[in-house]
């Protein structure tokens, strides 16, 4: 590993000065967060520009806030701060305890969430998991701004649809608000040899009423109901959404970039989730079958299609397991043993 080469280093102010600079600058420049990624492709000279624009310094890009049920996420956010915003926590839990296995302590104190997707890297956990979420991302330029399907963002390993005077500038999340989730990744490097996001959509059994069966909250018109306002007697809970009318699987580190397995989520449609063991060995084969890896340090092609199989029915359990009808505790959400799995971090 050599030495950094000489670079000049920008500080702008605001977001529209950023990108003005990266207009300016061309190729020679490069936006510059936690530097995690970055700092380590310079060092090996395998990337050499000669100007740095920081983005840290800009006021509100590493803000975490809600508004329209959004969550938004800005760019600089560190991965640490988001595994303890409480906003995160209360609105999308599953992104803080994914946030909180993101490499190491080190990295998540100074890595950003920005430049974790900015950088596209085919193992990395957020962008898996916000494949699952539906994530969108907000690009700005000298030319005005934009929003992409995270699908949309990454194009391939270390390749985004980002153009060269463009910031990432942040990442929205509409919570689901009656989901069961999970992330499973394994890995015996640093880096995940796989990840696997997994999220239900649930509502009521068939026929309990709705377009979907599903419950309205208290206050809303009734489903079907004309507009009447006929509140439940009870908001609903996990224990009473018995039914995935929706799913979301997304598979993450063994293909070229997080991709989500359709035909095992259109499997998982309609299925009750006490009966949901009866589809999982289907599922995590139209999984693997989805998959796209390649013979690399982390194994074989055909053992990390295995793997995703494997650990499709893991988190497939996982997530079963919270949207049943066991323990609760005080807010009434689902009180689950974790499993524990060799080399396997659980969120």
């Amino acid at each position: 590993m050599s030495l950094l080469r000489p670079f000049e280093l920008h500080r702008p102010a605001t977001v529209e000065e950023a990108c003005a600079l990266l207009a300016a600058l061309g190729d020679d420049a490069v936006p510059y967060a936690g530097g995690t990624e970055l700092l380590l492709l310079m060092k090996e000279g395998l990337l050499r520009p000669r100007h740095l624009v920081d983005l840290k310094r800009i006021p509100g890009l590493d803000a975490i806030h809600d508004g329209d049920g959004r969550v938004a996420l800005g760019a600089t956010a560190t991965h640490r701060t988001v595994e303890r915003a409480r906003l995160v926590h209360e609105r999308v839990p599953i992104v803080a305890s994914v946030a909180r296995h993101v490499a190491n302590v080190r990295v998540r104190n100074v890595g950003t969430v920005g430049g974790n997707l900015a950088f596209a890297d085919p193992h990395s956990d957020l962008a898996t998991l916000f494949l699952a979420l539906d994530a969108a991302v907000d690009l700005a330029s000298p030319r005005g701004r934009r929003t992409l399907a995270l699908d949309e963002l990454v194009r391939g390993p270390w390749e985004t649809a980002r153009a060269a005077d463009e910031l990432l500038t942040g990442v929205t999340l509409v919570p689901p608000p009656r989901v069961a989730a999970a992330y499973v990744k394994f890995g015996m490097h640093e880096r995940p040899t796989l990840g696997i996001a997994v999220v239900l959509h649930l509502a009521g059994p068939a026929g309990a009423g709705g377009d979907e069966g599903g419950f309205c909250e208290p206050g809303d018109p009734t489903p079907g109901g004309g507009g009447s306002q006929n509140p439940p007697s009870s908001p609903p809970t996990l224990a009473t959404l018995t039914r995935v009318v929706d799913a979301r699987i997304a598979v993450g580190c063994v293909n070229p970039k997080p991709a989500r397995a359709h035909d095992a989520e259109a499997r998982l449609r309609g299925c009750d989730v006490a009966a949901l063991e009866d589809v999982v060995s289907d599922v995590a084969s139209l999984a693997a079958a989805s998959a796209d890896p390649a013979d690399d340090i982390h194994g074989s092609a055909d053992y990390k299609r295995e793997m995703v199989a494997v650990f499709t029915r893991r988190a497939l359990r996982i997530a079963a397991a919270r949207a049943g009808r066991g323990a609760r505790d005080a807010r009434g959400a689902a009180v689950v043993a974790v499993p524990s799995y060799p080399y396997t971090v659980v969120a």
